[in-house]
């Protein structure tokens, strides 16, 4: 009986470990490469094994330095779990204002500038009319859980919230989660769809 249980106990574990990799449902970030003054271009790949919230923002926008604000926060209260929060500048002359923004803002994590097209097909969108910020929260191993909408509705109001984008961090950061699509795919799409 013994051994009937703990082989029941081990096909469990086995089960959970497939699910947990299981990543159908999700996007695989691509990779996107961006410029932080003073240190060159980066690749998002080097984030890889964090729980990354990639925002796209115009540095004269209002909404967008909220945004920085509030990622400022998360990223001093979840860095030392694993969370990076990275900002890339799309606006006209991004690369001549980033360093003064993240000064002004006292922006605690990378802020770097890249061309408005990279952020449109690294979304995966068809036209470049959108509204900013833009986030994405990407897991350890690289795939995209949460994406806003390209113009403004419900969903990206929802998404953009502190609240929500704390619950999906704490998702992500979360060892039962195994950041890698171990939850359902309906529970992801409920705040935003996710591109295809």
């Amino acid at each position: 009986m013994k051994r009937v249980l703990a082989l029941i106990a081990s096909v469990g574990l086995i089960a959970a470990s497939l699910l947990a990799a299981d990543t159908s449902g999700l996007r695989k970030a691509p990779e996107f490469a961006f410029n932080v003054p003073g240190q060159g271009q980066k690749l998002l790949s080097q984030y890889r094994g964090k729980v990354v919230a990639l925002s796209f923002i115009w540095t004269t926008c209002p909404h967008c330095q909220a945004e920085s604000k509030l990622m400022s926060k998360l990223q001093q209260e979840y860095g030392a779990r694993g969370f990076q929060a990275i900002d890339v500048a799309v606006n006209d002359n991004a690369d001549l204002k980033v360093e003064n923004f993240a000064k002004d803002f006292q922006v605690n994590f990378p802020v770097g500038w890249a061309l408005r097209d990279q952020m449109v097909a690294f979304m995966g969108w068809t036209s470049a009319y959108y509204v900013v910020p833009q986030m994405v929260l990407i897991d350890r191993k690289g795939y995209i859980h949460y994406q806003t909408p390209q113009r403004q509705d419900e969903n990206w109001d929802k998404l953009m919230k502190e609240d929500a984008i704390r619950q999906h961090i704490e998702e992500l950061l979360s060892p039962n989660d195994s950041a890698s699509g171990s939850k359902s795919a309906g529970s992801r799409v409920a705040l935003t769809k996710k591109p295809s």
